[in-house]
């Protein structure tokens, strides 16, 4: 197995997941991460806001517009809180955003000592905006807990994901082994009695409107045979 920094291990399981742009702001807590962004070259494009709000608002525009998963990065605390507008926008219209968040140093999280950018039981918050998120505590870690951010993001009701990385681990190496994409899960049931019910009340309705959502961006046909019903 090569041997790679945590950086490196989790922009090569990005990569390996075919995404090959990040929308980020950099800071002290991400400088290792932003080295591996580098020595992968001409295979990741990364675009750098002004602000991390616009790192967020950049990947949710791109999962909305292509259907893909994108991916920004910023660093913790408030750069994190910054970003959370638009995640929450990504987990009300189902879109496929990977929020890739900062940490202080492992030693310190959960001690309240006030360093730079500490702020309570972040990976609190990023639970509570997105339909799964872990944190990576071990180089060799990455590509699995990437894997099932990926997998996560293909399963079910799209919804955003998050994945924090401390600096010590994006700084530290180990022998990596990366991993394949995960299989996605199976959609949920549909919900038989509910469509029949549905289908009852426009059969009944004198002057029916339909409002589609973005969850129908992948059955365009339906929805236009639905209608012309």
């Amino acid at each position: 197995m090569p041997l790679m920094s945590g950086g490196d291990a989790v922009v090569r399981s990005i990569l390996g997941h075919g995404v090959s742009t990040i929308y980020a702001l950099p800071g002290v807590q991400s400088d290792h991460l932003f080295n591996a962004m580098f020595d992968v070259g001409d295979a990741l494009t990364v675009v750098h806001a002004r602000h991390e709000q616009g790192a967020a608002y950049m990947a949710l525009g791109a999962a909305l517009a292509t259907g893909r998963p994108a991916v920004y990065s910023v660093v913790p605390g408030p750069g994190f809180l910054n970003s959370t507008a638009a995640l929450a926008t990504a987990y009300s219209t189902g879109a496929r955003v990977l929020a890739l968040i900062g940490q202080i140093p492992s030693r310190a999280i959960g001690k309240g000592h006030g360093l730079l950018h500490e702020i309570p039981d972040q990976l609190g918050i990023l639970r509570t905006l997105t339909k799964w998120a872990d944190r990576v505590t071990r180089p060799q870690d990455a590509p699995q807990l990437v894997g099932k951010a990926f997998q996560a993001l293909h399963s079910g009701r799209p919804r955003p994901v998050g994945i924090e990385v401390p600096p010590d681990v994006l700084a530290a190496k180990a022998e990596v082994e990366l991993a394949p994409p995960l299989a996605a899960g199976g959609n949920p049931p549909l919900d038989d009695d509910g469509i029949a019910r549905a289908a009852d009340l426009l059969a009944k309705a004198e002057c029916p409107v339909i409002f589609v959502g973005g969850g129908a961006n992948d059955a365009v046909d339906a929805v236009r045979g639905l209608v012309k019903e």
